[in-house]
Order: structure tokens, then C-alpha cells, then sequence
């Protein structure tokens, strides 16, 4: 059973793979990334919600590939921002998708609050998707808030300013290991790979 990982960021797909059962509905699965697929473009992610970003992701990786495809879209979520970057977050600062310049517009959006007014999650919506256009959605999230810089080395996006809900860590001082153990993307991932079963 082949199933294709529709990101191209690759960070995500080694994380994906950390992630992902070896076995769906009795049979060995083979992850496959776009690597596998030089020519294909990703569509524009132009949903109003995280679902239906996942939801476009996964149709065309599926329709392209003949085969079925994995693909999520995950958004911040900060309190004190009414929720914002949510949807936008990989855009937050801009449509070139800069990631330094999201994380000093966010720290900037929240100078001044003390830390227990930046409460935050993230929230991920994964989609499977058949060729023939069938899909199965599910979420995940994780409690946190933002910190005041920068800390750790591991991880991407917001990572280095997710201080992890109970503990004192970011997600970026976690290993890969660490973080596939609790992470949205992880409980939106297992949720749906039971739904998939």
C-alpha cells in the first residue's frame, strides 16, 4: 500500500514519517513525499479554515499521484490575538512565508502581555484523501503559550516560542522523539489513521 505525504516542506514529511503507522487496514505501507513527484504544484491554500486547506491539499496530491494522499494544515492560535495567525499563520507576515519575520511579528503583537496572558495552542486538521475524491478529515491540538524569545534549536515555524502547556520547555528544546509524543500533529494524525482503520 503506497500513500503519498503531500508537503513540501520536508521538515514536516521526516516528521509525518515519525509519526505514521507502518501498517493501515492489514497491510505494510510505503510513505512516499513528493520527491516521487517533481512536476506536481501544490494548489494555493485558499480556505477559509484549516480543514479546507488539508482538504485541498490532499484532493490534488491524490487526484495527480493516483494514489492516496496525506496532507494537513496546522495554525497558531493565541488568545490575546483573538485567535490570530490561525489560518494565516504560515503567512502571517507576509505571503513569502518567512518564517523570522512570523515569529518578530508575533513577539512584537505581544509585547508587554506577561505570560499567562499569552496563552496559545496549535491546532491541526489532517485529511486523507482517495483518487476518487473521498475524504476523512480529523484534529489535533496542543496547549501552550508564547514565550518571550527565542529557545532551542529542533523543530520549525513557532517552535523555538511554543513554551509547552506544563512544562517549562519549548517545542523546539524537544527531540523529534519527544514531540511526536505529544504534538498536534501527532494526535491529529493518529486520530485519523483510526478513523482510516
Amino acid at each position: 500500500m503506497k500513500i503519498l505525504i503531500a508537503t513540501e516542506n520536508q521538515n514536516k514529511a521526516v516528521e509525518l514519517k515519525g509519526i505514521l503507522p507502518v501498517a493501515l487496514r492489514g497491510e505494510t505501507v510505503e510513505y512516499l513525499t513528493l520527491k516521487e513527484f517533481p512536476g506536481f504544484i501544490m494548489p494555493e491554500e485558499n480556505g477559509a479554515t484549516l480543514e479546507e486547506n488539508a482538504v485541498i491539499k490532499a484532493r490534488a496530491a491524490a487526484a495527480i499521484a493516483g494514489l492516496p494522499a496525506l496532507a494537513d494544515d496546522t495554525g497558531l492560535e493565541v488568545d490575546a490575538l483573538n485567535g490570530a495567525p490561525g489560518v494565516k499563520s504560515a503567512r502571517y507576515a507576509g505571503a513569502d512565508k518567512d518564517v523570522t519575520a512570523n515569529n518578530r511579528k508575533l513577539l512584537k503583537e505581544l509585547d508587554g502581555l506577561p505570560l499567562e496572558k499569552r496563552t496559545a495552542r496549535f491546532k491541526t486538521v489532517a485529511c486523507y484523501a482517495e483518487p476518487c475524491g473521498k475524504v476523512i478529515t480529523a484534529e489535533g491540538t496542543i496547549e501552550g503559550y508564547i514565550g518571550f524569545d527565542y529557545k532551542g534549536k529542533n523543530g520549525f515555524g513557532y517552535d523555538p516560542l511554543f513554551i509547552v502547556k506544563g512544562t517549562e520547555k519549548t517545542l523546539a528544546e524537544l527531540s523529534l522523539e519527544e514531540k511526536n509524543k505529544i504534538s498536534h500533529r501527532k494526535k491529529a494524525f493518529v486520530n485519523l489513521t483510526q478513523k482510516i482503520k
